[in-house]
């Protein structure tokens, strides 16, 4: 009948990825495609990849329908395919981490803004060490002004003066 040796002949065994391998890939592709949607235009439009795929992702953004809007984020992932990747992943992370270190930039400032509303004039020499050219009167100024204006419940301008002065300094 049949001999084991038969089937299982090691010359014939496919060492390709397999379909599980395949379906992850492509599951991948798709979220890549379903991130670069969720960007605004002008971003999608720096990408540098080809008109084509532009005019796609664009044309997807449009889309209302859940059907639709899933078929064609299934259509864009198989153009992504035919294209270097590579790019749009370095582009995507880019953007990624771009908006992780400017969230944290933002959260430093305001920890040094309310430091410094609350009285914590430290936080004022860790500034003046980071940024020398600072204007250390017109810091601790709008210090004192902000909390003033908080004891009386007083609109929060100095504070907002603040922290542009802060985020100026930092740029």
């Amino acid at each position: 009948m049949y001999d084991a040796d038969d089937l299982y002949n090691d010359e014939e065994e496919y060492s390709g990825p397999s379909r599980s391998q395949k379906k992850r890939d492509m599951t991948a592709l798709q979220n890549m495609a379903e991130k670069l949607m969720t960007l605004g235009p002008e971003l999608v439009k720096k990408c540098g990849l080809p008109d084509y795929f532009i005019e796609e992702v664009l044309d997807a953004m449009a889309i209302k329908s859940h059907e639709a809007k899933r078929r064609k984020t299934q259509y864009i992932g198989k153009l992504i395919r035919e294209v270097d990747p590579q790019p749009l992943i370095d582009f995507l992370e880019d953007i990624e981490t771009g908006n992780k270190a400017d969230n944290m930039k933002f959260h430093a400032l305001e920890q040094w803004r309310t430091r410094l509303i609350e009285g914590d004039f430290s936080v004022l020499d860790e500034i003046l060490e980071q940024h020398p050219q600072a204007d250390r009167q017109r810091i601790s100024q709008l210090a004192r002004n902000a909390r003033k204006e908080k004891e009386k419940s007083k609109p929060p301008k100095s504070a907002r003066a603040l922290f542009k002065t802060l985020r100026e300094l930092s740029e």
